[in-house]
C-alpha cells in the first residue's frame, strides 16, 4: 500500500533554528519510527475497542444480575423460548448510542480538543467502565458502566481515525487489525476467565490492565509529527482545523505544510454526500450483524448439550469476533471495492436466521453449522469495515482525509443502533410467544 504521510516524529523547532532547516531522519531511523506506529495503531485498535467487546459478550451475564429467578428454561412456561427478560439489545444500546452521538456531533467541534486529551478521556471512562460493572449489584448501575465503555470507544474510534491523517495510510490497516484483534481477544478472555472459574465481576476487574495499555500504547510508543496537537488548544474558534492542525500533505518537514483555508459547510457537505457510496452499505451490515448478534443470538439455544445457555451465548460471540480479526486484517490480501455485495451477504444471513428463530427449525441443525454461520457473518462486518476505511483513505484528497475519516465512522454506529431499537421488539414478541 502507497505511504501518503510521514509518520516519524517531525524536527523540533530547536533542531530547524540550530541546523538551519529540518533535520532529516536516517533511512533506518525512519524505518524504526514506522514499525513503531504501525504498533503503536493495532494496539490503540485493540485497547479502543475491548470494553465495548466485552461488555457485548457479557450481556447476558450482565443482565442476570437481577432477572436470574426469572431467565430460567421458559419452554416448561408456555414458552418456546428460553431468555432474559430484558433483551441483550438493551446492554447493545447503552453500548452504542452515546457512540452515535459523539460521532454525529464531533467531526463539527473535536479539532478543537487536542489529542492529548481526548485520549486521557478515552483512558478514564475505559477503567470506569470496568469498576462500574465489576462492583454493581443491579442492572441500571451495570448499564451505566457499559454507557462509559461506549465514550470511551466512541470517542477513541473518532479521535484515532482522525489520527491517521498525519500518518503514512497504511497505519489504517494496523489500527482496522488491532480492533478486530479487540474483537477474538475480547470474547476469548471473558469466555476462558469464566470457563476457568472465575466470577464475571473479577473477570471485569482483571481488565483494568486494557486502559493502561492504552496510556502506553499512545503516550510512549507512539511517535507523532510535530504537526500534531497534542496539548496546545487552538487561539479561537474555527469549523475546521488550523494549519498549524493539518496532516503532513508529503514526507517532509511540517515547515513545508501547504496552508490552506478552513472547509466551510458546503465543502464538509460535499465530501459527506461523495462517502454515502460507502456509509450507506457499511449501515446495512452492522444493522444486519448487530441484529444478529444483540436479537436472534440469546434465542438460539441448544437445550440438550453440555453448554448451559450463557456458555452458548459466550461462544456466539467469540467465534464472531473471530471471524471480524480474521476479516480486518486482510485488506492487504483483499481488497473489496464493491461494500453493497457485503451488505447484500449479511442481510441474507440476517433473513435466514430470523426466519430459523420464528420456526424453531435451527435445533434442528447441528451447533458446528451455527458456528460456522456465525463466523461468516463476522467475515463479513470486518472486511466491509476495513475496506470502507481503506478506500476512503486513499480516495481521499489529503486535506479532507482528517474529516473524511472521522465523519465516515459514524455509518457503522449508525446500524448498530437502529438494530439494538429494532432488536428489543422483535426479542419481546418471541419470548411472549406461548
Amino acid at each position: 500500500m502507497e505511504r501518503r504521510r510521514i509518520d516519524a516524529g517531525g524536527g523540533s523547532d530547536s533542531d530547524e533554528e540550530a541546523g538551519g532547516g529540518p533535520s532529516e531522519p536516517s533511512p533506518q531511523a525512519q524505518n524504526r519510527s514506522h514499525w513503531r506506529n504501525l504498533s503503536a495503531f493495532w494496539l490503540l485498535g485493540l485497547c479502543n475497542n475491548f470494553a465495548y467487546v466485552v461488555m457485548l459478550s457479557a450481556a447476558h451475564d450482565i443482565l442476570r444480575t437481577e432477572t436470574n429467578e426469572t431467565s430460567t428454561l421458559n419452554v416448561t412456561n408456555s414458552s418456546h423460548y428460553d431468555y432474559n427478560e430484558i433483551s441483550t439489545a438493551a446492554v447493545l444500546l447503552a453500548d452504542i448510542l452515546p457512540t452515535l452521538v459523539i460521532k454525529f456531533t464531533a467531526p463539527f467541534y473535536i479539532h478543537q480538543i487536542p489529542y492529548n486529551y481526548r485520549v486521557s478521556l478515552c483512558i478514564i471512562t475505559a477503567a470506569a467502565s470496568f469498576l462500574i460493572v465489576s462492583f454493581s449489584t443491579g442492572v441500571a448501575l451495570s448499564l451505566l458502566g457499559v454507557v462509559f465503555a461506549s465514550v470511551s470507544s466512541g470517542l477513541g474510534e473518532i479521535t484515532f481515525l482522525s489520527l491517521t491523517a498525519f500518518f503514512y495510510s497504511d497505519v489504517v490497516s494496523c489500527w482496522s487489525s488491532g480492533t478486530g484483534g479487540a474483537g477474538i481477544l475480547g470474547s476469548l478472555s471473558y469466555l476462558g476467565l469464566t470457563v476457568a472459574g472465575l466470577s464475571p465481576q473479577n473477570s471485569l476487574l482483571l481488565m483494568l490492565v486494557i486502559p493502561a495499555l492504552l496510556l502506553i500504547s499512545y503516550f510512549f510508543l507512539l511517535l507523532p509529527p510535530s504537526s500534531l496537537p497534542r496539548w496546545k488548544f487552538p487561539k479561537g474558534f474555527s469549523s475546521t482545523p488550523t494549519s498549524d492542525q493539518r496532516p503532513l500533505l508529503d514526507g517532509s518537514s511540517p515547515r513545508r505544510t501547504e496552508i490552506r483555508p478552513p472547509l466551510t459547510l458546503p465543502q464538509k457537505w460535499k465530501i459527506i454526500k461523495s462517502l454515502l457510496k460507502y456509509m450507506i452499505p457499511l449501515s446495512l451490515v452492522y444493522f444486519a450483524e448487530y441484529f444478529i448478534n444483540q436479537g436472534l443470538f440469546e434465542l438460539i439455544y441448544f437445550p440438550n448439550i453440555k453448554m448451559n445457555h450463557s456458555e452458548q451465548y459466550r461462544w456466539y460471540q467469540m467465534l464472531y469476533q473471530a471471524g471480524v480479526f480474521v476479516s480486518r486484517s486482510s485488506v492487504r490480501c483483499i481488497t473489496i471495492r464493491h461494500i453493497w455485495v457485503l451488505s447484500c451477504l449479511q442481510c441474507g444471513i440476517a433473513t435466514f436466521l430470523l426466519v430459523g428463530v420464528a420456526y424453531l427449525f435451527l435445533p434442528s441443525l447441528t451447533l458446528p453449522v451455527i458456528f460456522l454461520i456465525i463466523v461468516f457473518e463476522g467475515l463479513l462486518g470486518g472486511s466491509a469495515y476495513v475496506n470502507t476505511f481503506n478506500n476512503i483513505a486513499v480516495e481521499s484528497k489529503p486535506e479532507d482525509k482528517e474529516f473524511a475519516m472521522g465523519v465516515a465512522c459514524v455509518s457503522d454506529t449508525l446500524g448498530i443502533s437502529l438494530s439494538g431499537a429494532i432488536a428489543i421488539p422483535v426479542h419481546n414478541y418471541f419470548c411472549g410467544l406461548s
